[in-house]
């Protein structure tokens, strides 16, 4: 794919739009409100159409969005993601300008999970509040028995992010880059 990079030249790039930043920023804290925020049920129905309609822009972001923040950018093979993994492991996994092939599974992955408890969420508000877009066609029974599936959903999602963070902390330190700091300037080292 061409997004490794060998060498360190200390110049910087805009490698992360401000969609992507925007996006990886709003979900953050929207999941963090969501999760920790069930009264007023209102807050935490609202972070949660917050986090979709970010998600429904990321998915279409990438498909048609800048260079790093398209999925063809970061989507490597299975065989590449582990080799990088492992090598990553033993603090020689090469550095990679966009997302890594670890990365881009990673935001796959906290994608469809964010997405499945997202979905969960609203059959619970459908049937047990009879509001939101399923509103009157989940019985209250669905709606209970999905209430345990959208907490698991949610838990699973929150591990998901905890590796997640330390990985770009094992990363940053293996690479001697800054990774959290690049999300939040668009800027990486340029080799």
């Amino acid at each position: 794919m061409g997004n490794e990079i060998e060498a360190s030249s200390g110049t910087e790039v805009v490698v992360w739009d401000p969609i992507v930043r925007i996006f990886h920023w709003t979900v953050v804290a929207a999941f963090i409100v969501a999760y920790l925020v069930e009264d007023p049920h209102v807050v935490h129905v609202w972070a949660g159409y917050v986090i979709a309609a970010m998600l429904i822009a990321r998915v279409i972001w990438g498909l048609v969005g800048s260079k790093h923040a398209r999925f063809s950018d970061f989507l490597y093979s299975p065989s590449t993601t582990f080799a990088y993994v492992r090598d990553l492991l033993r603090r020689k996994g090469k550095r990679y300008l966009g997302h890594s092939p670890g990365g881009g599974y990673m935001i796959v992955a906290l994608i469809v999970m964010l997405a499945l408890t997202g979905v969960a969420g609203l059959i619970v508000y459908g049937g047990d509040e009879n509001a939101g877009p399923l509103a009157g066609m989940v019985t209250k029974q669905t709606a209970e028995q999905f209430e345990e599936v959208h907490e698991v959903l949610a838990n699973i999602t929150l591990a998901l992010i905890l590796v997640h963070i330390s990985a770009v902390l094992f990363a940053s330190f293996a690479h001697h880059e800054n990774l959290a700091r690049s999300m939040v300037t668009g800027k990486k080292r340029a080799e």
